[in-house]
């Protein structure tokens, strides 16, 4: 792990590995990665197919390491990219400028203001498959217009323009489709957290404070739990948890009015 060479300085890694040793079928994937993004700010290309190869890839991320373990990779990405622009906005202040990288550009993608930034952590696998949108740098393209959606029918055409250019989406693609939906109706409803817990799916929203709790608790019913700032919800083993999970969403942002 760390940098190899800085600035103008080049400098050369080597992986090796015991010719006696296969390797997995991970690895071999993640050495290619590596081989094939050369260019200045690939990183972000890097650790993009880093997702997709672990299966956490939505954008949303799951098991990540180090501060992106402690508070998801969608915030992470936003608090980064919050302090390239601060940085940037400052070197302006003094007379310089930042220099131009694909780093920097990628990151800007996902400038949203943080106070709607929402931690997903739900058991999908949530991504564009490499064998639904084989090149690379399309498939980064669209993560990044994945990002920046911010409407049901945004998300409803981009469904369509990808059914249109690569056939029908497989279950990964659905999964990232029904996700980023669902950001919309938390950030409506308030939720900063969404995850399993023992069982069951957790919202975590500091608005329910503001909410007829006992009034939510009519509406869902029984087999929900309403606390002061969470619900909890059966996470049922067919698809019927992502219906109830959506319905419970806009009964939330219903009752804030």
């Amino acid at each position: 792990k760390g940098r190899v060479g800085r600035s103008a300085q080049r400098a050369y890694a080597y992986f090796l590995h015991p010719v006696t040793t296969s390797l997995s079928e991970t690895a071999r994937q993640r050495l290619e990665t590596i081989s094939e993004a050369t260019e200045l700010g690939a990183g972000f290309r890097i650790a993009m197919r880093d997702m997709e190869i672990r299966g956490a890839g939505d954008l949303l991320g799951s098991r990540q390491h180090g501060h992106i373990a402690a508070i998801g990779f969608d915030l992470y990405t936003r608090l980064l990219a919050q302090a390239v622009q601060e940085a940037r906005m400052q070197q302006e202040i003094d007379g310089r400028t930042l220099p131009e990288t694909e780093l920097v550009d990628e990151m800007s993608a996902y400038v949203q203001p943080l106070e709607q930034a929402v931690q997903i952590n739900l058991p999908l696998a949530a991504y564009l498959p490499e064998s639904y949108v084989p090149d690379g740098t399309l498939r980064l393209q669209l993560y990044r217009r994945l990002a920046g959606l911010t409407t049901e029918k945004e998300i409803d055409d981009l469904r369509t323009e990808l059914k249109d250019r690569f056939g029908k989406l497989p279950e990964e693609a659905k999964n990232l489709c029904f996700q980023l939906r669902l950001k919309l109706d938390a950030v409506r409803a308030g939720a900063k957290v969404i995850t399993t817990e023992e069982e069951q799916i957790m919202i975590r929203a500091d608005s329910l404070e503001d909410l007829d709790r006992v009034w939510l608790q009519r509406r869902l019913g029984e087999r929900a739990r309403v606390a002061r700032r969470a619900v909890w919800l059966p996470l049922d083993e067919d698809d019927r948890w992502r219906t109830v999970l959506i319905a419970t969403l806009q009964a939330i942002a219903e009752g804030l009015g």
